[in-house]
């Protein structure tokens, strides 16, 4: 088939670009180097007892991914548990959102009713918060979270500030984009009822978007083929593109960054110099398993390294007797191996939920080019590469983090503009 747009790479931009050009009424082809789509967030086996590459965070305002999993037929209200946001510890304390209230209500009153703070922490966060909202919610480019936080009481930052700062861009408060992290704030305070609900995957990642978008992408006409890792990419004649030879029309790269970085340096130095510079921040997650053991919310914050978040999936209806303990932002710890790193998480969740000391491991997954760390001041490459040849994923410059709603939209972004060119 002699395709629109070639789209290098089957992950969540892939998808989503893929989709967008296919409904724009594109003839397009999809390559991608594993045996399956899904990238970074994908399913580690088949059948609905399968773990994840992964166990991903999404809140309601990511409209960009729902809407594209109802695209392709995958329905987010049975395949996603939703819930008012909460963070609190392993022993129930903590931040709880009440359910059914316009965002922005809900958190004052979160912040009312924690058990650990006094006037003085909820009153220096109503005065921080009003002259955040004076500012419209933006800050300069340069500003960490940190510095965003400044003057903040410690259990503020704590308790609230940090846990949402590393499931939001994975990256610690110290260094994490402030600017990047308010946009994701805004989106949820003030995106309309629901939007800062927690959504997380009752079931496996591939049954959320990468198999029911394959389903559709064939039945639409769009050519797919796994196990295809282009080699090289040139410039061929009249505008055109070779892959591996094969000439292209559009070319959208929607790999790693590792793997553009390597296609476009002779094409693009000063891009491919770019993308190669940015920081990879590594993700560990631990599968454990233990009977009679019910956390007192589907996700809670562990105090310490090197994991942040546990979550009971029996309790959003996945598999009983199943957590999932994730760090983030390890790359760092990497070089003590995975055994050891795992060994660790294991001893911090037995410290903190006892009925898990005994729990049985049954598989632990370290990903080192998860995510990117998002910091501030961050110079993130454009989409544009060359005329007819783009680029999309997490990393690609917008205003969203290495997420799964970043990831969609840079897809969905990028084929819009390789089609219109």
């Amino acid at each position: 088939m002699s395709a629109d747009l070639t789209i290098v790479g089957g992950g969540w931009a892939g998808i989503a670009a893929a989709v967008q050009a296919v409904q724009a009424g594109a003839r397009v082809r999809l390559l991608e180097m594993a045996p399956q789509l899904g990238g970074r967030a994908r399913s580690l086996s088949a059948g609905d007892d399968a773990l994840d590459s992964g166990h991903h965070i999404l809140i309601g305002a990511y409209r960009h991914t729902l809407d594209l999993m109802r695209r392709v037929g995958a329905d987010p209200q049975t395949l996603l548990w939703r819930g008012p946001l909460a963070l609190v510890d392993a022993q129930g304390r903590g931040l709880r959102w009440p359910a059914g209230r316009p965002a922005a209500l809900a958190l004052v009153q979160a912040v009312a009713g924690h058990p650990g703070w006094q006037l003085r922490e909820r009153l220096a966060l109503a005065r921080w918060g009003a002259g955040l909202l004076l500012r419209g919610l933006r800050c300069p480019r340069e500003w960490s979270v940190a510095r965003l936080c400044h003057g903040l009481p410690a259990a503020v930052r704590e308790d609230l500030f940090e846990p949402l700062c590393i499931a939001a861009l994975n990256t610690p408060i110290e260094q994490a984009s402030a600017s990047v992290f308010l946009r994701v704030l805004r989106d949820a305070l003030l995106g309309g009822p629901g939007a800062a609900d927690l959504l997380l995957p009752r079931r496996p990642l591939d049954q959320l978007l990468p198999a029911p978008a394959a389903r559709w992408l064939r039945a639409q006409g769009a050519q797919i083929e796994l196990g295809r890792r282009v080699q090289a990419l040139q410039a061929g004649e009249a505008g055109r593109w070779l892959l591996d030879g094969e000439p292209c029309t559009r070319v959208l790269l929607a790999c790693s960054a590792t793997e553009a970085a390597r296609l476009c340096t002779p094409l693009a130095p000063a891009w491919s110099a770019s993308t190669a510079a940015l920081q990879s921040e590594a993700i560990l997650t631990v599968y454990l398993e233990a009977d009679a053991v019910q956390l007192p919310a589907p996700m809670v914050a562990l105090r310490g390294a090197p994991a942040q978040f546990l979550f009971d999936l029996q309790a959003i209806g996945g598999t009983p007797g199943r957590f999932a303990a994730v760090g983030s932002a390890l790359a760092g710890r990497l070089p003590e191996g995975r055994a050891a790193l795992t060994e660790a998480v294991r001893a911090q969740v037995a410290a903190q939920v006892p009925g898990l000391s005994q729990a049985r491991l049954l598989r632990s997954h370290a990903d080192r080019r998860a995510t990117f760390a998002c910091t501030a001041n961050l110079q993130r490459p454009p989409a544009q590469i060359r005329p007819g040849l783009w680029a999309c994923g997490d990393y690609i410059e917008g205003p969203y983090p290495a997420t799964l709603e970043g990831a969609v939209r840079s897809g969905q972004q990028a084929a819009r503009a390789a089609l219109a060119q």
